[in-house]
């Protein structure tokens, strides 16, 4: 007899997880059959009173009894179970140290089809690398590879010494620093993480990125210190700036305001709320002797916009990268508000043709509600704006078919007309 718990779903609940999606979450459930105790009968009851221990993995079928797959089960998440194969559990679980260091060099293997092993760039993006809640970042400094970790689910924590042991065996890191100190891990019932795994170094990294020198801290920057996904839209932000006066708003980093001084931008200036960030932009600014071009000012940039516009200040080219202003489909129409504020304000003082670069990372504002902004924006600021391109993130953040939240940055560049 098969003693692998078998989940069950409920009627019409097993269309979103058949196309790809990698939760099913603990309302979809309809009930669970399991083993009692070693050996003993199967029974079945509801998911809150069955009898199987959270970070076990447990089949996954449809009500008509059709399987879908196996993922770990965690009753303390609303995300139930995290699908980490379409697989029969017994093939997974028969060698999970080869499972897993398979799936960890296939998504190395991946990124190696657009970047060298000398760049830093994400080298495994949790689901839609088949390996739920994890997070790697491949940071290079100094010719040095390091790896900054998140461990963000049980799916991936009960499987930690196999991972940890691949990620070591396909990149040979000088070190690996953990940054799971996220409340997520809390909805999981995990404790939080953060530090060296095994021998320590500094946690100021110097990655260099289209050129351009950049300071990470790795142990306090947000996430894991640096936002890789925008790579190659800097590049193309960079191309436009050109002698042209530039501002560069929620710039975190100082990212996109290097690279578009390093593009040839005449001047820069970069905003952000956070004092801790605007030291660490005032030190790559001087990392790359931008000082002449460049300056960090730490403002409200909601306030700062409003006050450029009372007096008449003009850019040429205005980066809005902010963070995410919605992390539940709750807040959508909130965060809608706040996108078209800033939106609106930026192209109210950019001059008769200025190239606005809009972003928005929340994986809820979609889209539809993005571009929609961006319309309503240009009615409101009475601008005509021409949309010349719509971006994403680069490359080493694939897109799982059947998971839409994978899909989460999108990155307009505009032409802003009277």
């Amino acid at each position: 007899m098969n003693e692998t718990p078998r989940i069950f779903l409920k009627k019409n609940e097993e269309k979103e997880v058949r196309q790809g999606f990698p939760w099913v979450y603990d309302n979809e459930i309809g009930y669970v059959k399991y083993a009692e105790g070693d050996g003993g009968s199967m029974r079945s009851a509801p998911l809150s009173e069955c009898g199987v221990e959270d970070g076990t993995c447990a089949e996954v079928y449809t009500s008509a009894g059709g399987f879908v797959g196996c993922g770990i089960l965690n009753k303390k998440s609303k995300i139930a179970v995290r699908i980490i194969s379409r697989d029969h559990a017994d093939k997974v679980m028969a060698d999970t140290a080869g499972f897993w260091d398979k799936r960890v060099r296939d998504a190395v293997n991946i990124r190696r089809l657009n970047f060298s092993d000398s760049e830093s760039c994400r080298l495994v993006y949790g689901e839609s690398d088949f390996i739920p809640g994890l997070i790697v970042e491949r940071y290079v400094s100094d010719g040095k590879v390091f790896l900054v970790v998140q461990f963000l689910a049980l799916a991936c924590e009960v499987f930690r010494r196999e991972i940890l042991s691949s990620l070591k065996s396909a990149c040979r890191p000088c070190g690996i620093y953990e940054r799971s100190d996220f409340s997520v891990r809390e909805k999981e019932g995990l404790p939080e993480r953060k530090g060296w795994i095994g021998q320590s170094y500094g946690e100021i990294l110097e990655i260099c990125e289209n050129g351009v020198r950049i300071a990470v801290d790795i142990a306090n920057g947000q996430k894991t210190g640096y936002f890789l996904d925008q790579k190659l839209n800097r590049a193309k932000a960079a191309s436009l700036c050109r002698g042209k006066k530039v501002l560069d708003c929620f710039t975190h980093t100082g990212a996109f305001g290097l690279n578009a001084a390093m593009g040839g931008a005449r001047e820069v200036v970069s905003v952000d709320i956070s004092g801790e960030a605007v030291e660490m932009v005032r030190r790559n600014i001087l990392l790359n002797g931008m000082q002449e071009r460049m300056r960090a000012e730490c403002r409200d940039v909601f306030e700062l916009l409003k006050e450029y516009e009372e007096t008449g200040e003009k850019f040429d080219v205005i980066i809005l990268d902010p963070p995410a202003f919605t992390k539940s489909a709750r807040m959508i129409q909130k965060a809608y508000g706040g996108y078209k504020e800033i939106n609106l304000r930026a192209m109210r003082i950019l001059g008769e043709g200025g190239i606005l670069v809009s972003c928005s990372c929340s994986a809820y504002f979609d889209e539809s509600n993005f571009y929609s902004m961006i319309t309503h924006a240009a009615r409101d600021s009475h601008k005509r704006v021409q949309i010349l391109e719509k971006r994403g993130a680069a490359p080493d953040h694939p897109v799982l078919a059947g998971y839409p939240r994978s899909e989460y940055l999108k990155c307009a560049v505009c032409r802003v007309l009277s």
